[in-house]
């Protein structure tokens, strides 16, 4: 078994586990890190995918670290919404 097909495997795990938690989870925070943990599945797949020959394709590894800054970007968000829709308008001015 190679590195490569065992982080890709890890990376299966992982978001197989972020998947059932945004099925099952009703808050919206853990929601939203099982979201991340589904998105570090996929970059742990990519990033074994992209080894071959014991060699490694740089094409897959940039989309995983641009993929990588999205992805906060889009968790900052998706917390101030959650942050936003938890705490009612009128308490936030205080």
């Amino acid at each position: 078994m190679t590195p490569g097909l065992i982080y890709a495997l890890a990376g299966v795990a992982l978001f197989a586990l972020g998947l059932a938690g945004v099925i099952l989870l009703g808050h919206a925070l853990r929601r939203i890190l099982a979201f991340n943990l589904m998105g570090s599945g996929a970059f742990l797949v990519l990033v074994g995918l992209a080894q071959r020959d014991g060699g490694v394709d740089p094409v897959p590894q940039a989309m995983v670290l641009t993929g990588i800054v999205v992805a906060v970007a889009a968790t900052a968000l998706a917390l101030a919404l959650a942050r936003r829709l938890a705490i009612p308008p009128e308490e936030a001015d205080e």
